[in-house]
C-alpha cells in the first residue's frame, strides 16, 4: 500500500502540472476565433486536474520516492497523459479514438508520425496543440513537474532519472531543471526570431521552431519542409542539431566554455556521424540513380540524414521512393539517435560509444600480460574497472531489449499491413527512435494492430524500456512493487 501511494502521489503531481500548462492553448483559440474548441481544451485540462487531484488525495504520504517508484510513475504518467490528450483530436477533428491516441503518443514522445495527411487544413488550435505537446514532451513531463512544484530532496532527482536523464548541471536538481528550461526557452525564442527574419510567416515560424528544437517533427505543412526554399531548410539544420545535443553541453557553450562544448564525447560523435552519414547517403543516392548530381543528392540526402540522426523527422523528399540501401542507412541513424540528456530519441549516442569502447577494452585485455592493467577512459574521464563493466552492461541490456521490441514491431507491421521488409524496418525504427520519418505506412486507415504496435514502439522508445517493464511487472504482480 505504501508503494502504491508513492506512485499515485507522484503521478498525480505530474498530471496536475500538465493540466495547468495546457491552458495556454486556449489563447490560440481566442486569437483565431475558434471558440467552439475552447470547451474541449478546458475539458482536457479539467480531466488532468481531476484525475491528478484524485491520485494525490489517494496517495497522500510523506514516503521518499525510490527509483522503482519513479520508473513506474514515468511509464504510467506518459500513458495517462497521452490518453487524456486524445480528447482534442477525438472531439475537434473527429477521428477515431485509436488514431487520436496514436497522434497524442506521437506528439508527447516527440516522434512525429501522424494520422493527418493534410495538417495545413487542421484548425489552428489543433496545429498548435500538436506542436505544443511535442515541445513540452521534448524536455519531459516530469522535468516540467519538477520546475513547477520545485520539491527539494533526493526524490526529485530519482524522478528526474526516471525519464532517462542523468546529467546534473548544478548540485541541486531543481536548479538543474530550471536551467534546462531556460536554455530550452532561449533556443526556442532565438529560433523563432531567426525564422521570422528569414521571411517565414509568424505562425509557421512558431510551430516549426518548437518542433525543431524538440526534435519532434510535426509540421503544419502538408509536405513538411519540402516547399520551403533551400536557405530555410539550411536554417532549420542548427535547430535540429541543437536539439540533439545534451543540455549540460549547451550550458558549457552559453557560459563561454567553448572548448568544453566541443570536447564532449557525445557532441564529437554526433558531429562526426552527421558528416560521414550525409556524405555516405549522398553517394548511395547517386549510385542507385535517385539523383544525377552530387549537389542535388547532397541537398536532399544531407537534410534527411540530419533529420534522422537528430530524431527530428522533418522531410524534404518522399523517402518511400529511395532505394533500400538509403532506407537502411537512415534506419541505422534513427536507431542511434542523439545525445543522452537531449530532446532526441534513439538508443542514444552515449550507449553506442560505450559499446564501442567495451569492444576495444575487451580486445585490449586479451593482449595484456597476466598482471597487466590499463585505464578505462571515457570522454576524458577515467572509470574504475567495476564501474566500466557496469556501464557497459547497462548499455548492452537496454540495447538488447530495444532490439527485441524492434524485431517484434517489424514482424507485426509486416504481417498487419503487407509492407515489404525495408519499409517495415524503416517505419518501426522511426517509431521506436521517436523520429517521425515515414516510408508511407503510417496513415489513418492503417491496420489497428499496426497502430497499436507503433504506439508501443513510441512509448517504449521515449522511456527506454526499463520503466515500462517495471510497470508491467507491477501490474502482473497485482500492484506489488518490490
Amino acid at each position: 500500500m505504501k508503494n502504491l501511494k508513492i506512485v499515485l502521489r507522484d503521478t498525480g503531481a505530474v498530471l496536475i502540472a500538465v493540466g495547468i500548462i495546457i491552458n495556454l492553448v486556449n489563447f490560440v483559440c481566442i486569437i483565431y476565433g475558434e471558440f467552439d474548441s475552447i470547451k474541449w481544451y478546458i475539458l482536457t485540462s479539467l480531466t488532468f486536474l481531476g484525475i491528478g487531484a484524485l491520485f494525490r488525495f489517494a496517495g497522500k504520504c510523506d514516503h521518499e520516492t525510490k527509483i522503482r517508484h519513479a520508473m513506474i510513475t514515468a511509464a504510467l504518467s506518459w500513458l495517462i497523459i497521452s490518453l487524456i490528450s486524445s480528447i482534442p483530436f477525438y472531439f475537434i477533428v473527429k477521428i477515431d479514438f485509436l488514431s487520436s491516441f496514436f497522434e497524442a503518443v506521437s506528439g508527447w514522445t516527440g516522434t512525429g508520425l501522424t494520422m493527418f495527411s493534410h495538417p495545413s487544413q487542421l484548425p489552428h488550435s489543433i496545429q498548435f496543440w500538436r506542436s505544443f505537446i511535442q515541445w513540452v514532451g521534448g524536455v519531459g513531463v516530469i522535468v516540467l513537474t519538477l520546475v513547477i512544484l520545485a520539491r527539494p530532496g533526493t526524490g526529485s532527482f530519482t524522478l528526474y532519472r526516471s525519464e532517462a536523464r542523468e546529467e546534473k548541471i548544478h548540485p541541486s536538481i531543481i536548479s538543474t531543471v530550471k536551467t534546462i528550461w531556460w536554455i530550452y526557452l532561449l533556443y526556442t525564442v532565438i529560433g523563432i526570431i531567426a525564422l521570422l527574419i528569414a521571411g517565414i510567416p509568424a505562425w509557421e515560424a512558431i510551430n516549426h521552431c518548437m518542433t525543431a528544437i524538440a526534435t519532434g517533427g510535426f509540421s503544419i505543412k502538408d509536405d513538411s519542409m519540402a516547399s520551403y526554399p533551400t536557405f530555410i531548410q539550411i536554417l532549420l539544420v542548427p535547430m535540429m542539431v541543437a536539439g540533439a545535443i545534451a543540455f549540460s553541453t549547451h550550458y558549457e557553450l552559453l557560459k563561454g566554455r567553448i572548448k568544453n562544448f566541443f570536447k564532449d564525447v557525445q557532441t564529437q560523435a554526433l558531429l562526426f556521424l552527421l558528416f560521414i552519414g550525409a556524405i555516405a547517403l549522398t553517394y548511395i543516392n547517386i549510385n542507385d540513380g535517385s539523383y544525377s548530381s552530387f549537389a542535388i543528392s547532397f541537398k536532399y540526402s544531407a537534410f534527411q540524414y540530419i533529420s534522422a540522426l537528430t530524431c527530428t523527422g522533418f522531410s524534404t523528399v518522399n523517402i518511400a521512393s529511395w532505394g533500400e540501401e538509403a532506407k537502411l542507412l537512415l534506419s541505422l541513424a534513427m536507431i542511434a539517435g542523439g545525445a543522452a540528456g537531449s530532446t532526441a530519441g534513439g538508443i542514444k549516442l552515449f550507449r553506442i560509444i560505450l559499446l564501442a569502447k567495451g569492444v576495444g577494452w575487451k580486445v585490449r585485455r586479451i593482449f595484456l600480460p597476466v598482471k597487466g592493467t590499463f585505464a578505462y577512459k571515457l570522454g576524458g574521464k577515467v572509470l574504475g574497472k567495476e564501474e566500466a563493466i557496469e556501464e557497459i552492461s547497462e548499455a548492452a541490456i537496454v540495447s538488447f531489449l530495444w532490439a527485441i521490441l524492434l524485431v517484434v514491431g517489424i514482424f507485426i507491421v509486416m504481417h498487419s499491413t503487407g509492407a515489404d521488409l525495408s519499409n517495415a524496418v524503416f517505419e518501426v525504427c522511426s517509431a521506436q527512435g521517436n523520429v517521425g520519418l515515414s516510408a508511407g505506412i503510417t496513415a489513418i486507415n492503417m491496420n489497428p494492430m499496426a497502430k497499436f504496435m507503433l504506439i508501443l514502439n513510441m512509448w517504449v522508445g521515449r522511456l527506454e524500456i526499463i520503466p515500462i517493464l517495471i510497470l508491467l511487472r507491477a501490474i502482473v504482480k497485482g500492484g506489488k512493487i518490490v
